[in-house]
């Protein structure tokens, strides 16, 4: 009885030993971090880029099996396309199901490939609407302030922010991903996931109409009549509804490209012709 109890717990340290190392996981999640979007194609996107992230997870587990590391290319080859940086979360629970296979913790191959299947999608709603919704506006607009009268510091700004910020976000949700596995699904898909799309959705809207108010510099030299005497229409405006111009600017802006589907650049076109010619005639 010693003996066998003795076996189980040399088995279970051995076990221990074999787990992936901060290394090993800092190696995955690096490649891909570096290679998401450099080897895409119709047919399978990010999935190439996903399999070379595995290759160091083949070599420590499947170094003498040949056809278990062909195995693990394959699923890992597979179609994949989600938003880079919280998509790791994605990739952090795949490195942990992996594991779990190498090291025959109950769990069929099958499994990492319909994960990917199943979050890909909502993460890439999500990841959208915090990093190119909310994260990429609020930067971007202090780089545009701080780039007035052509100062270098704007674009340095916006490297050098995006660069922390991207890295923090993607490597978060790799370790989030790896420590809590298939329990995250729980947290992305269905309610939870509607309601945090939502939380998102609101907040990057918020973020829009602040940067509009604050960014686009839009008022109207015209006057109007009151009592014998010329007011400024602006000071009206601004009494009634302040930022109102800019206001219709944006709105505006999204009526053409959400409902007449026109392209950013005719819109430009547009709104350069416009206020050239409200400026001609005194109107801007």
């Amino acid at each position: 009885m010693a003996s066998t109890d003795e076996t189980k717990l040399d088995q279970g340290v051995e076990q221990s030993e074999d787990r992936l190392t901060k290394k090993d996981l800092d190696t995955i999640w690096f490649r891909w971090a570096c290679t998401h979007l450099s080897s895409m194609g119709w047919e399978k996107l990010q999935g190439p880029a996903y399999c070379w992230s595995y290759i160091p997870l083949g070599h420590k587990y499947y170094k003498d099996d040949p056809e278990a590391r062909r195995r693990l290319m394959v699923r890992q080859a597979a179609y994949f396309n989600t938003e880079p940086q919280t998509g790791q979360l994605i990739n952090g629970i795949t490195a942990s199901l992996e594991e779990n296979i190498a090291l025959d913790g109950g769990v069929s191959e099958e499994m990492p490939n319909n994960v990917k299947a199943t979050l890909m999608g909502p993460l890439a709603g999500i990841g959208d609407s915090l990093m190119q919704g909310i994260i990429v506006p609020i930067l971007l607009s202090i780089a545009m302030s701080l780039a007035t009268d052509g100062s270098p510091l704007g674009p340095i700004f916006y490297i050098i922010a995006y660069g922390i910020v991207g890295v923090a976000v993607s490597y978060g949700c790799f370790r989030t991903g790896y420590k809590m596995g298939v329990s995250a699904i729980d947290l992305i898909v269905g309610e939870g996931a509607r309601r945090i799309m939502g939380a998102f959705n609101t907040l990057g809207i918020m973020v829009v109409g602040a940067l509009a108010a604050g960014n686009i510099a839009l008022t109207t030299t015209l006057s109007i009549p009151n009592a014998g005497e010329w007011l400024p229409l602006q000071a009206t405006l601004d009494g009634i509804f302040p930022r109102v111009l800019p206001l219709i600017a944006v709105l505006t802006t999204w009526w053409m490209i959400n409902k007449k589907q026109f392209s950013p650049t005719k819109v430009i076109i547009i709104f350069i012709v416009v206020v050239a010619i409200a400026c001609l005639l005194g109107v801007f």
